[in-house]
């Protein structure tokens, strides 16, 4: 097929390689101009000068920028893609962002004939290096059918969850439980350090058990050798949590425990950590 992908951070670079790879003919577009070109040095494909340029002709577009703003101005921007997409093709959002965009692009997608799902990931660069991503989504299930073979390049499972707006309302889901589970984690290898237990000893035994986590496995060990230079970043983090609260506010959930961690994680934007890995937690007990 014929693909457009916008954005080229962490995430996009990989997942729109990952198309590339599958036999796809995909043309890229990053407002720094200099990724793109490497990203067609790496993979092959073709780059685009503007947004509309890289949708223009093809069958499907995947976005994958940084907030609701970001979005707005590749898609419905000056020279944004939408305008360039014909009518019984795809756009597909994996930006993070929130369920009133969602819906707003769905709705203007559909007086142009074109599918929209909004289509956040879980699985970090990892997940996306590896192909391996978690992908949440809303939409129409006819709209998801024809676009599920293309997004398994990257994803290893995918779902739909209901009309448009669901698959970012998950993702707030996701992101409210990390924040209770990694907090937990910080709380409880700090505890484990200061009573002088063998921390990876300690992880081996309770990550066999209820304690256990995609935290736990994945991350105890640069917890405990104090390193948090790579991974989600912390500012993105809060950024999702934001969105949470905002939504929180209309639907009457209550969200105390995520309220206090995101605190926490002020503090380590405060620390200079605000592109550290979210696991950073256990910084605001050892660096103090």
């Amino acid at each position: 097929m014929k693909l457009g992908f916008i954005g080229l951070g962490v995430m996009g670079y990989p997942m729109a390689g990952h198309l590339q790879k599958a036999g796809h003919e995909v043309c890229v577009f990053n407002r720094t101009a200099s990724k793109a070109e490497n990203w067609v040095a790496e993979f092959g494909g073709k780059h685009a000068a503007t947004p509309a340029a890289a949708a223009a002709d093809c069958d499907m577009v995947m976005c994958c920028v940084g907030n609701d703003d970001d979005v707005r101005q590749v898609l419905l921007g000056d020279n944004g893609a939408l305008a360039a997409m014909q009518s019984n093709t795809l756009l597909i959002d994996h930006t993070t962002a929130s369920a009133e965009l969602a819906r707003e692009l769905y709705a203007l997608a559909g007086e142009r004939g074109v599918g929209f799902l909004d289509a956040p990931v879980s699985g970090g660069q990892a997940g996306a290096e590896n192909g391996a991503l978690t992908i949440m989504l809303g939409g129409d299930p006819d709209v998801f059918a024809k676009a599920e073979p293309v997004l398994g390049a990257y994803g290893k499972f995918a779902k739909l969850l209901g009309p448009s707006g669901s698959g970012q309302l998950a993702k707030m889901v996701n992101q409210i439980c990390i924040a209770g589970v990694v907090q937990g984690l910080a709380e409880g290898l700090n505890f484990a350090q200061r009573a002088g237990l063998d921390g990876e000893a300690l992880v081996e035994v309770i990550s066999k058990g209820a304690a256990g986590s995609w935290q736990m496995d994945n991350r105890h060990s640069t917890m405990l050798q104090d390193e948090y230079e790579f991974g989600f970043a912390v500012d993105w983090m809060r950024k999702d949590l934001g969105i949470a609260f905002n939504e929180a506010n209309t639907n009457g959930a209550e969200l105390p425990l995520v309220h206090m961690v995101d605190e926490f994680y002020a503090e380590v934007q405060q620390m200079g950590g605000g592109r550290w890995d979210t696991s950073s937690l256990l910084a605001r007990f050892t660096r103090r």
